[in-house]
């Protein structure tokens, strides 16, 4: 096989004349060999070069659509760290497209069940997947990236498969996958709602868990990656040896051309692959070490900060450029505008502890490509908490905003002043270091918890369906029935309920930063009271468009109207005192006009506030808040148009018009007015 052509890098699988390069990093193997398929027939080929610890040569006859996969020969010392085992099948960690799935069985671990200090000798080719060599070429024409500033950002975190798998606007055959998410009708419902970028759930290649399949249920939520350059093959119209790619290129294409940008939920912080009991299917039998992080003076054992039995080694130099290079291929070949970290807190873990200036976020901070896109943390893992920790360019998961907005609204204690900061862009967290409210990702509900409904009907999860005996998911919600548990005739309970989902999209919607509105929320969908919907692969978890909630979506279209329309209801600053000079300013008041005293903020029976907010330029708004149970009287303040009019509540007795010297609000109400100016 000649070799005089082939290259280290890139690595995985590059098309040259005549066939391909394949690179594959390890530096603890003694040989890799690229086993290529033509159905079941299996043909080895020995990478002959070794240059800096990458195995690579070049393949005659490689093309796309050539199924193959990797085996890695090398030492089985797991009290070493090694898990070479020759007789497994391996994902090239660079592969781009994933073909099949996963037959489980004592034949894809590297170790015996029985005896997990010794290697498993069985092979496992019949039960694994193979990977696809792709033709990376693409017709993007005339595609460009919306590009919208933060400031006018609305992100609308959603599912492919859910998203469409019911719409009934959507061709049968194209529902709950690539196209389907950007088939016009699916767009449209996004357009008109007037979000400007959707968060998709897990696309990377995901790997279905045993113990679910043996209950009867499947990973729907894709937690789960093993493959961090290809999209999940399940999620395309057109099978998954290969069109997955273009058609998921095609998805990003058609969003773009609506003018939604496309923002990807990536799980770099563990695989799929799980602890030292797990299967070897792709980095713990090519450089357990180099990718992931065992545990020093045990090495058979891996540090877990994730909860899943695993953590990237972000350490090393080898799993520090899998992240990077697939980071930087979705934004160069996929052209998508964003990331979400899941537990992004674990990727700065480079030595153990969570550090401001780690690796990869020196890494990332320094990268061109990367600069032009959103860069969203989820600031924590399973060993700490880490709000306001990431550098100033990146924005953050505000769960304080979700937990403070929930206790407000649901009867919480001391909560007034926590929910002020909230609203004026978490100052208490990001105005020290400089930040902007920006930084801050507004949330009241996400795919890991209760949606909207479920949080004004539910004191309790109700989570049975996942089989674990209610012991799985958040016990604490600060969610509120409302009078009943769950679905209900009473037109009270029913109207509390209705009111209350109102003043929790109002409060996200109104505040300073960028908020994140959970899919389906807009529309009244429920889980039934399943808080951890992970693995609810049915229509606990799929939109139900046949019956959709007009009501709710004609407010929250009408509130993403008035924030799009309206830079002081979106400021990109945090707003100071007229004292200061600021063009950008915000008053706050008691219900009786006065001024908010210190002992106010931690008073417990105060729980009514307007919000005066003024920008240079622009109409003033006073955002009124009562969560009370009972009315409330609020005196307005001075308006710097000639009068206040009410643009909109969740109070259905306001009508729309102009007001006097007060307003009553009623208990759990709450209510925007605006001062045009030289009105």
């Amino acid at each position: 096989m000649p070799s005089d052509r082939s290259r280290p890098y890139p690595l995985g699988v590059s098309l040259v004349p005549g066939g391909a390069n394949v690179a594959v990093y390890s530096e603890t193997a003694e040989l890799v060999e690229v086993c290529v398929f033509d159905g079941d027939e299996e043909t080895r080929f020995p990478l002959p070069e070794h240059t800096g610890h990458v195995f690579h040569g070049i393949l005659p006859g490689m093309e796309p659509g050539t199924r193959y996969g990797l085996r890695v020969h090398g030492e089985w010392d797991p009290d070493r760290g090694l898990r070479h085992n020759p007789n497994k099948l391996l994902l090239d960690p660079y592969a781009k497209a994933i073909e099949g799935g996963y037959d489980w069985g004592p034949s894809v671990f590297g170790h015996k069940l029985d005896e997990p200090s010794e290697m498993d000798e069985t092979d496992d080719a019949a039960s694994v997947p193979r990977c696809v060599v792709i033709d990376p070429r693409f017709d993007w024409s005339d595609d460009a990236s919306p590009r919208t500033s933060l400031s006018e950002t609305v992100i609308y975190e959603t599912h492919v498969k859910g998203f469409t798998k019911l719409h009934p606007d959507v061709p049968e055959e194209l529902r709950g996958t690539y196209a389907g998410l950007g088939h016009p009708s699916a767009i449209e419902h996004l357009t008109r709602l007037g979000v400007t970028a959707v968060e998709l759930l897990p696309v990377h290649q995901y790997v279905q868990d045993n113990h679910l399949l043996e209950k009867g249920l499947s990973n729907y939520w894709g937690y789960n990656s093993i493959g961090f350059f290809a999209p999940h093959g399940a999620y395309s119209s057109a099978g998954d040896g290969g069109p997955q790619v273009d058609e998921f290129k095609w998805m990003v294409k058609a969003l773009h051309a609506a003018g939604l940008e496309v923002i990807l939920d990536v799980v770099y912080n563990h695989t799929a692959e799980g602890n030292q009991l797990g299967p070897t299917l792709s980095f713990k039998g090519i450089d357990n070490a180099a990718y992931y992080r065992l545990v020093e003076g045990d090495e058979s054992s891996y540090f877990d900060t994730t909860g899943t039995g695993n953590s990237l080694n972000v350490g090393h130099p080898a799993a520090l450029r899998l992240i990077m290079d697939s980071l930087r291929y979705w934004v160069t070949e996929m052209h998508v505008d964003g990331f979400r970290f899941d537990l992004a807190t674990t990727l700065t873990r480079q030595d153990g502890s969570a550090e401001l200036h780690s690796a990869f976020l020196t890494l990332v901070e320094q990268d061109p490509i990367l600069a032009t896109v959103k860069m969203i943390a989820e600031p924590w893992d399973t060993h700490g908490y880490q709000l306001g920790g990431f550098p100033a360019r990146w924005s953050e998961w505000n769960g304080r905003f979700r937990d403070d907005v929930r206790s407000f609204w649901n009867s919480g204690d001391d909560v007034l002043g926590t929910l002020s900061q909230r609203v004026l862009g978490s100052p208490d967290v990001y105005e020290a270091s400089r930040r902007s409210p920006l930084s801050s990702v507004n949330f009241v509900t996400a795919h890991d918890g209760f949606t909207l409904v479920d949080l004004t009907s539910y004191d309790h999860k109700h989570n049975e369906a996942n089989g674990e005996g209610g012991n799985d998911g958040e016990d604490d919600n600060r969610s509120m029935n409302c009078g009943v548990e769950g679905p209900t005739d009473d037109p009270e309970v029913l109207a509390r309920r209705r009111k209350q989902q109102k003043n929790f999209m109002a409060t996200l919607l109104l505040s300073a930063g960028v908020p994140m509105l959970l899919g389906g929320d807009e529309m009244g969908r429920t889980q039934n009271g399943n808080n951890n919907a992970y693995c609810q692969d049915n229509e606990t978890s799929w939109f139900d468009w046949e019956h959709v909630d007009d009501d709710m979506l004609a407010f929250t279209t009408e509130l993403l109207r008035l924030r799009s329309e309206n830079h002081t209801l979106r400021p990109a600053w945090f707003r100071q005192a007229p004292s200061t000079g600021s063009k950008n300013t915000v008053v706050m008041r008691r219900s009786d006009g006065e001024k908010v005293e210190p002992e106010d903020w931690e008073n417990p029976d105060v729980r009514a506030v307007t919000f005066v907010l003024a920008q240079e330029g622009d109409d003033t708004f006073a955002l009124l808040l009562n969560s009370s149970d009972n009315g409330v009287e609020f005196t307005l303040p001075d308006a710097r148009g000639k009068t206040w009019r009410l643009v909109i509540s969740s109070d259905p007795g306001h009508e729309e018009g102009g007001l006097g010297a007060s307003l009553i609000l009623g208990g759990r109400t709450f209510a925007l007015l605006r001062s045009t100016v030289n009105a």
